[in-house]
């Protein structure tokens, strides 16, 4: 049927701010579903509180809406716009739970608005799980043994009923917020007590624990005339029990017999129909390795987080067919290149998901994984075979693994190794290859971890290939064949004890090079082209060379903390850019969740691991006339110096401007040369030295590791033994490695991102920091324009700010963090010669594209000659605020004490032309519960009380109650404030964390001094940890206390005596 012709106005809600298990997938399912709906001639009202992304931009819907994504707020957009339809199944749990709250609580009928594709009932019979099972139960598809619960005693009787091991599922959370496994009474009542708590609803399913299963889910989409179709299914390489979006994925499923296959994918369809889902729709399995027993785990209603990696996989754009489903187009009607998309994907390779994880940053955190999602990112490698394209993931993750080997299992024995396999980690597979180097047999491997023996004896393939390396240094056949499997120059430089470098002379030498296979989403039934490539070591080469001008734009990776989904907003502007200037645009990324990734973006693309080795065999083959390395982050700006010593030309900041602006010394040189302040500090390269230049500088000191994203392993230290204790153990510490020691001074922050093009600066706008120094920037509240420096603060950033650009060097954009004292001086922290994290936001807030100016920059076009004339425009006179978003819920055992690392996953904003409005809205965009009324429970350091007293005076004339630990309260009673003294869990009181448990305390402010005691820190932890698990709003730094109180001023009713 052709489209729907009376609708002319389609409301999408996005996903909201980034948090883990609902990441920048959702972003790029919306920005094709948009671009579907305009594309037929629909006008789009987007509404999205995400600044960060290519998804909230102008040119993606006709209306953009950076409204918080609350029932409250899509009402009163719905009111003004009064849309013919809403499309609820592209912006994850968030827009499908908004879609189905404005629905029961009327508004849609209200307003006369339909709910486009699946309907609400169909929503509701997969979501609920009770629902679900009838269903399932009534057309024969078996589901695991379970029962739904609303207390604690009622899930300890579930339990026994079943029988353990069960599995603890809170309704209606996020990436499996507060679910897990519970072998022993014990263990569900932990569980138990949380996942009631995180359940809006109040409800936990228990269920029949289906450990060791294999996992298996199928993508499928369907339209209204019941076609239906599989796109892809995918496979865990973990068994069940790790949540499918921690586990490494295959695709297709690579250990399923044809009746596995077929059985799983006809029941996949038979629920999508009985379900009567139009659109795209996930279905997850549990299937029993030993017989033809299987489960359905669970079906997403909607276009789900596994559809952007079925998308790239297989070349299919599910959420673009999803809308045009949405609007009443069928399968066969709808086109993907030349094919109908009734037409099901074949493919002849394998993809490989891997997961990222934010270990690394997060020391203190357990890196075991469980149903509970963990992973910030993930990449997406593609090859022949299972071993090339798990070997091309293991390089792309950039952990610093560059091979099936992970150092920190070397010496390890068998025993310790088998105890460390038996449990999913973050790094297991690198634990099983040291067990087959040490040769134990597959069939040991497979009784501790439930791993299928396929995956394992590929494993044991990959390290038998490295004994045929050792053994024949030199031999090209060998080569070759380690090649085609997929091993890095680096890996054989290793065996061949050569260098990297040699490896590649060899290869080119004697034509041992990759050849570039397309993506063909429709086995070649159609005749088409897709420019969506990937290498592999074989003969015919399917990437037609162009002789157009060629440009390539490097992306960022996977998504982690401190290098966001910002980066792919760049790099999708640039492309754009590039390509209207008339050049050939080749981007080469690997990260399946953004739109960069997406084939329609750049005129090409190479989904590959983006090392030097991977990079440079694609410049080989393309000649590009330059390589822009400034936005993909900090990952494309570590590959301009390898390239250009192979012979490559960056275009925009050069090698020498990168290396000025990042090498501690050629910095300080730039600064003194331009007499430009920075606080006192020195690199070292030993222990000693960092001792000595911390006592010549003074205590507080920063400390941090040299060329650092998002402030990893970087910590405020107050005395000598601190100091030690961080050289010893939070860094690595040598010649290569210096670690930086700086002067620590307080004042407020302010960062400019600014483009420079040789003969002018531009700086659309400074934002300032509502927290003070030593809380990293990213996980701060920012504000544009500025809302208390002076214009003379103003004048000395800029004069700075355009200095650094001329004495840097920079073509293109940079990022500069300043510090402002009392005296309003003003201190350089440092500068970032690349695109930074907060362009998309001040693109947003400004009306500049900063993206484009820059890449026009680069391009060769003056600032001028674009029609920019000023360094600084003037300033909106609207507010806009960006406020950070954590996961801190999701990371068991991670400390939400804000600091000089990065924690934050996401950002929201917030806009209005009253300062204290955009706060509250961007406070509310963030996910915060904004209480006027409750518990404000204050446990606060010496060194702080005189600076808090006036902020808990404000809460409690506002009427809130408040409570405190005996030192804070004794304080405040002091000063003529009623407070009610709760016992220190040091002493053994149970009183702060029943408290918390209880869910009457709005706001918990909890400072440390850095010389603090240890027991107060532990205390202080150990709440934290509660306030997290139990969704309370805990607060560590003043400064954002005090902004929060503004809000709260302005938007309560206080009560008074008649003569007061």
């Amino acid at each position: 049927m052709p489209k729907r012709k009376d609708l002319k106005k389609i409301l999408v809600i996005g996903s909201g701010p980034i948090v883990i298990g609902q990441a920048a997938e959702f972003d790029y399912a919306g920005t094709q579903a948009c671009l579907a709906l305009k594309e037929e001639g629909y006008s789009v009202i987007l509404c999205n509180s995400n600044p960060a992304t290519i998804m909230t931009d102008t040119s993606i819907a006709d209306k953009v809406y950076m409204e918080p994504l609350t029932l409250e707020y899509m009402a009163k957009i719905l009111r003004y716009e009064r849309p013919d339809a809403i499309l609820p199944g592209i912006g994850g749990q968030t827009g499908l739970n908004l879609a189905m709250q404005l629905e029961k609580k009327g508004v849609l009928q209200e307003c006369d608005v339909e709910l486009l594709g699946t309907t609400s009932r169909s929503i509701e019979m997969a979501e609920d799980r009770e629902l679900f099972k009838e269903l399932c139960g009534s057309i024969g598809e078996p589901t695991i043994p379970s029962q739904i619960t609303y207390s604690v005693e009622e899930a300890k009787a579930a339990a026994m009923d079943i029988g353990y091991p069960v599995v603890l599922r809170p309704a209606f959370t996020l990436g499996g917020t507060g679910g897990g496994f519970a072998e022993t009474e014990e263990e569900l009542i932990e569980i138990g007590n949380n996942a009631f708590k995180l359940s809006p609803v109040h409800q936990v399913l228990i269920e029949k624990s289906v450990k060791g299963y294999k996992e298996i889910e199928y993508e499928v989409i369907r339209d209204k005339n019941d076609t239906a179709i599989a796109v892809c299914n995918m496979e865990n390489i973990d068994p069940v029990g790790i949540h499918t979006g921690d586990s490494i994925v295959v695709c297709p499923s690579q250990t399923l017999t044809n009746k596995e296959y077929h059985m799983l994918r006809d029941s996949a369809l038979k629920i999508i129909r009985k379900l009567k889902i139009e659109g795209g729709c996930n279905v997850q399995f549990a299937l029993d390795p030993n017989s033809f027993q299987y489960y359905l785990i669970e079906v997403n209603p909607r276009v789900s987080r596994s559809s952007a990696l079925a998308s790239k996989a297989s070349g299919y754009p599910i959420a673009r067919v999803s809308a045009k489903i949405g609007v009443g187009m069928t399968l066969d009607e709808i086109m993907i290149a030349n094919t109908p998309a009734s037409f099901e994907p074949t493919l002849d390779y394998v993809v490989s998901k891997f997961p990222r994880f934010p270990f690394d940053k997060f020391s203190s955190a357990k890196n075991t994984l469980d149903t509970q999602m963990k992973a910030t990112g993930e990449i997406m490698s593609i090859g022949r075979t299972i071993e090339e394209s798990l070997l091309k993931g293991i390089r792309s993750l950039e952990t610093g693994v560059y091979h099936l080997y992970m150092p920190k299992f070397d010496g390890r024995s068998k025993e310790e190794l088998f105890d460390y396999i038996k449990k999913g980690t973050d790094d297991r597979i690198f634990a099983i290859a040291k067990l087959l180097r040490d040769g134990v047999l597959v069939d040991e491997i497979f009784s501790a971890t439930m791993i299928d023996r396929l995956f394992i004896e590929k494993f044991k393939n990959i390290i038998e290939l490295e004994t045929d390396l050792r053994n024949s240094k030199g031999d090209l056949d060998v080569l070759f064949a380690a090649k085609k499997m997929g091993f890095c120059d680096r890996a054989i430089a290793d065996f061949w004890k050569k260098s990297e470098e040699e490896i590649f002379k060899i290869r080119v030498e004697n034509k041992i090079m990759p050849v570039y296979k397309m993506i063909d989403t429709c086995a070649s039934e159609f005749e088409s082209y897709i420019p969506y490539f990937y290498s592999t070591y074989e003969e015919e080469n399917e990437s037609i060379i162009s002789d157009k001008k060629k440009i390539v734009v490097l992306g960022a990776g996977p998504i982690r903390i401190g290098q966001g989904v910002e980066f792919d907003y760049s790099t999708v502007h640039a492309v754009k850019t590039i390509k209207s200037s008339g050049y050939e645009a080749i981007i080469i990324n690997n990260n399946p969740e953004t739109v960069s990734t997406d084939y329609t973006t750049s005129d090409k693309l190479y989904f590959e691991p983006l090392t030097t080795e991977d990079v440079m065999n694609i410049i080989e083959m393309e000649k590009p006339i330059g390589v822009i390395a400034s936005l993909g982050g900090q990952t494309a700006i570590n590959l301009a110096e390898p390239l250009m010593k192979r012979g490559v030309k960056i275009v925009g900041t050069d090698c020498e401007a990168i290396e000025r602006a990042e090498n501690r010394d050629s910095f300080e040189k730039v600064l003194r040369d331009l007499n430009i302040p920075q606080p006192k500090g020195r690199a070292v390269t030993n222990i000693e030295d960092g001792i000595s230049a911390a006592s010549e500088i003074g205590y507080p000191v920063l400390v941090r590791p040299s060329f650092v994203l998002g402030g990893r392993a970087m910590q405020i230290v107050a005395n000598e033994d601190q100091l030690r204790h961080y050289l010893k153990t939070a860094v690595e510490i040598d010649v290569d490695k210096p670690v930086l020691v700086d002067k620590y001074i307080s004042g407020k922050e302010v960062e400019v991102d600014a483009i420079c093009d040789g003969y002018d600066v531009f700086v659309p706008g400074i934002m300032e920091l509502v927290e003070r120094t030593g809380i990293h920037s990213g996980d701060s509240i920012s504000v544009y324009p500025p809302f208390s420096i002076s214009d003379k603060v103003k004048g000395v950033i800029l004069s700075y700010a355009k200095k650094l650009g001329f004495g840097i060097g920079i073509i293109g954009l940079y990022n500069i963090q300043f510090i402002v004292d009392k005296e309003e001086n003003v201190y350089i922290i440092e500068v970032n010669p690349r695109s930074s994290r907060t362009v998309p936001f001040l693109s947003k807030a400004t009306g500049y594209s900063l993206a484009d100016i820059a890449t026009e920059v680069i391009l060769g076009k003056t600032l001028k000659e674009q029609g920019i004339f000023g360094i600084y425009p003037e300033e909106k006179k609207r507010w806009y605020v960006k406020v950070p978003v954590f996961s801190f819920n999701k990371i068991r055992g991670l400390d939400a004490y804000l600091s000089p690392e990065m924690k934050s996953t996401g950002e929201a904003i917030g806009y209005d032309d009253k300062f204290n409005r955009a706060m509250y809205k961007a406070l509310q965009a963030s996910g915060m519960k904004l209480q006027n009324y409750g518990t404000v429970f204050a446990t606060i350091a010496d060194c702080d009380k005189e600076e808090a007293l006036p902020l808990i005076r404000r809460f409690y004339n506002l009427g809130f109650n408040i409570q405190a630990t005996a030192g804070t309260a004794e304080y405040l009673k002091k000063n003529g404030i009623r407070t009610h003294v709760l016992g220190k869990m040091s002493d053994g009181s149970e009183e702060i964390p029943e408290a918390i448990r209880k869910g009457y305390l709005a706001y918990i402010i909890n400072t440390s001094d850095i010389v603090s005691n240890k027991s107060a820190d532990n205390d202080g932890h150990r709440m934290r940890l509660l306030a997290t698990e139990n969704n309370v709003n805990i607060f560590t730094s003043l400064d954002t206390v005090s902004i929060l109180l503004d809000v709260l001023e302005e938007t309560t009713l206080c009560v008074s005596t008649i003569d007061s």
